[in-house]
């Protein structure tokens, strides 16, 4: 049975021709995945929403505002926990801690001094995993939890330096992002 040749559906055309800037784009050039229809363009539409955005860094910022309102409304508990780890002055630190831990995370949540906030917790986490977490002082069940909690915070930290990295590529960046 001899058919005549199938012609494409007006859908299929549709996502057969280029994008405006496809068509700008130099000859050779690779094409951007906001280019490309499908599952690829939708997610990294979804991930540049500011409301997504702004999410992330809440709940990258969570541990630290808890901890932060924690200490705050148990202040004797957060002079107990400095005493714990051996560090005077205990109330001065601690209040110093809730006043970083608060600080830091409106900065980066408020996106004034982003940078700063995020630099400020990144190296934050790294002084308290060292002081806390001092797994290679410890043995068996103790010294599996500490070490897993001492890389979790190196994650963490790592994770604030992101954000002050990003956030002083400044505006511009952003769109290449």
């Amino acid at each position: 049975m001899n058919r005549p040749p199938r012609q494409a559906s007006p859908a299929r055309q549709t996502a057969q021709q280029p994008s405006p800037q496809a068509a700008q784009r130099p000859p050779g050039q690779p094409s951007a995945a906001a280019d490309r229809p499908g599952i690829g363009g939708r997610l990294r539409a979804l991930a540049g929403a500011p409301a997504v955005r702004w999410l992330c860094l809440l709940l990258l910022c969570a541990a630290y505002l808890q901890g932060g309102f924690n200490k705050l409304s148990d202040f004797a508990g957060a002079v107990g926990e400095m005493r714990h780890f051996g560090l005077a002055p205990a109330w001065l630190l601690a209040a110093l801690v809730i006043a970083g831990e608060l600080g830091a995370s409106a900065l980066i949540l408020g996106g004034f001094y982003r940078w700063l906030g995020a630099g400020f917790l990144a190296l934050f986490t790294l002084a308290a995993t060292l002081v806390a977490n001092r797994y290679w002082e410890m043995a068996g069940m103790e010294r599996f939890m500490a070490a897993n909690s001492f890389y979790e915070h190196l994650g963490l930290a790592g994770a604030f330096l992101l954000v002050a990295w990003h956030d002083l590529q400044g505006p511009a960046a952003a769109g290449r992002r």
